[in-house]
């Protein structure tokens, strides 16, 4: 009996000698398989922390994606655990990865339209202007448009505002419709005006609109600003879904190509149906939420709060998005005023150029601002709709109204947690930039027109004026929710070319202006990325990457973290990939 005992005694001592070399034993299941995997890559990941990266402050080198989402953002040895036989493999070559960008203002359909009509953008002066326009009006039939335009004079050797004089002759009988980059004036010709039956004998102005005319004859110069555009856009045929189908797919490509996953939409009600068809189809490359432009919000409030492509309701604090996360309508879109460049942009003071003649020298509240009573009616009504409100503003009055509009909506509704947005926020009154933090009002702003304004800004309303213009610095100091898009197509989509311009404050006239309003790469970067989510209750899914987000992401051919200033805007970049799919690689 004593041999057993010291048999078992025996026994149990080996196995507590052996028992700390086995190895432990693991009982976690096995990696996710992967359908997609990026390794040898530099991630941003937007600040989410990343476990598994080699400690604090170390940078993680790859990701693991299966199906729609990031099961994994990691160190290469952790992610090649995912890899299969079936996984496609991405060596960045040590570049660098950022969340996928997000556009805050689109007109993504109409960028579509504007790749496939003239561009005037780049015209250098009026022989080049006209010599455009005369080969686009040669190659049309009858009873069709030159239509297009985005031009801008401020850049020319002779800034003289374009008119119908010009282009008469080499358009003849086909009307021609040509918008101004930012889309708040158009030149029309005389077969245009006549067809919209403006002449010298009337119609008189419609509200929050000018129809220019030389100060003698009263004959029209072929300038229309704001509402005056609509008394010709109304007569030029609208096209079709499959057109719009088409634009919504050439726009696509050009997003994907400059690396933007997703869109902050100011869409025309005909976009809707295009981007749902899109959407079941299974074709969108690019995430769109919509904001739809109405000029009668009131009466279709029940018709955008049931519009919806399918999927859940997201109630969240930005409002309640109408979709899935493909494509969502999120709210209403409205106009206070034009712009700066077209001097209908309602300042508080007098333009610093406006002359005895000018009929608006303040500039103008649109016809949907222009009754303070209706207008708050319509915002009160949108938010108890759990509609989310974004109000084109651009002058520092008509900040300032959108404000206070907001605020008795806060007051009146204490409950609502919607982030309501202004869209553009260029010039505010100084006061005016702390309460975008304290009523938690998203500020959208485009960069980007910060170089194209400079040129002209200080003439237009003077030095002192302009401490509250472009004020990306003092927005986010304040504590302000800022993100940026591009207002596509009134200027290029190209987020760099944004990004450029809100750190250098470079103008596209050569010189820097408000430096002291500038911000850093990565706060830039950040209202590209990590924000926007933010602005439209996404951000559980969106703008940072990290395991069970959504896999939107973007490998760039330079790292905006170490390049020199003078690169930021050649940044481009290589491959582009929405949902786990790869939708754009650079040839």
């Amino acid at each position: 009996m004593w041999m057993v005992t010291i048999m078992c005694f025996s026994f149990a001592l080996l196995v507590l000698v052996l028992e700390p070399l086995k190895a432990p034993v693991d009982v976690t299941t096995a990696p996710v398989p992967a359908d997609l995997a990026v390794v040898n890559a530099r991630i941003w990941t937007g600040g989410e922390s990343v476990p598994g990266t080699g400690g604090q402050g170390q940078e993680p080198t790859a990701v693991a994606v299966a199906g729609e989402r990031i099961v994994a953002v990691a160190d290469d040895e952790t992610i090649r655990r995912h890899i299969t036989p079936s996984t496609r493999v991405i060596d960045a070559q040590r570049r660098r990865v950022i969340p996928g960008i997000t556009d805050s203002h689109t007109h993504i359909v109409s960028g579509g339209f504007q790749l496939a009509r003239l561009h005037l953008r780049e015209v250098k002066g009026r022989e080049e202007f006209v010599r455009a326009v005369e080969g686009e009006a040669k190659g049309k039939q009858p009873g069709e448009w030159v239509l297009g335009g985005r031009w801008s004079v401020e850049s020319w050797d002779k800034p003289e505002p374009p008119r119908k004089e010009w282009i008469d002759p080499v358009t003849g009988n086909t009307p021609t419709f040509l918008t101004r980059m930012d889309g708040h004036q158009a030149l029309a010709n005389s077969a245009a005006l006549g067809l919209a039956k403006i002449d010298a004998g009337g119609p008189p102005d419609p509200q929050g609109g000018e129809i220019e005319r030389d100060p003698k004859t009263r004959e029209p110069t072929g300038i229309l600003k704001d509402s005056a555009m609509d008394l010709v856009a109304r007569l030029i045929p609208p096209p079709g879904e499959v057109e719009r189908r088409a634009a919504l797919e050439r726009a696509m490509r050009h997003a994907n190509a400059l690396g933007v996953t997703s869109v902050h939409d100011m869409s025309a009600p005909a976009d809707l149906p295009v981007f749902r068809a899109a959407r079941a189809a299974g074709v969108l490359t690019v995430r769109v939420t919509s904001y739809v432009q109405r000029d009668d919000w009131v009466g279709n409030l029940d018709e955008i709060a049931r519009s919806s492509s399918g999927g859940d309701a997201a109630g969240d604090a930005a409002g309640a998005s109408r979709g899935d996360s493909w494509f969502t309508v999120a709210g209403l879109k409205g106009y206070m005023d034009g712009s700066l460049g077209s001097r209908n942009a309602y300042m508080r003071q007098n333009y610093a150029d406006a002359t005895p003649e000018s009929p608006y020298p303040r500039g103008q509240l649109t016809a949907f601002a222009g009754s303070a009573d209706s207008f708050q009616a319509a915002i009160e009504q949108a938010d108890a709709a759990s509609l989310q409100v974004a109000i084109h503003a651009i002058g520092d009055e008509a900040n300032h109204l959108v404000l206070d509009a907001y605020e008795s909506v806060a007051k009146l509704r204490s409950g609502s947690k919607r982030r309501h947005r202004v869209e553009h926020v260029q010039h505010l009154l100084v006061e005016d930039i702390p309460r975008f933090a304290r009523l938690g009002v998203v500020a959208s702003m485009q960069p980007y027109h910060k170089a194209d304004d400079g040129r002209y800004a200080e003439k237009a309303i003077g030095k002192e004026r302009l401490k509250g213009s472009y004020a990306f610095r003092q927005l986010l100091d304040a504590g302000a929710l800022l993100v940026f898009g591009s207002d596509w197509p009134v200027v290029t989509m190209d987020p760099f070319a944004g990004i450029d311009s809100a750190v250098t404050g470079r103008t596209l006239a050569g010189g820097v202006w408000l430096p002291e309003h500038s911000i850093t790469v990565e706060e830039a970067l950040r209202a590209y990325t990590v924000s926007p989510p933010k602005a439209v209750g996404r951000e559980s899914e969106l703008g940072t990457l990290g395991a069970g987000k959504l896999a939107d992401f973007v490998i760039l051919n330079q790292d905006p973290f170490n390049v020199p200033e003078a690169g930021i805007g050649e940044i481009r970049a290589v491959t582009t990939v929405v949902g786990g799919r790869v939708v754009y690689e650079r040839p």
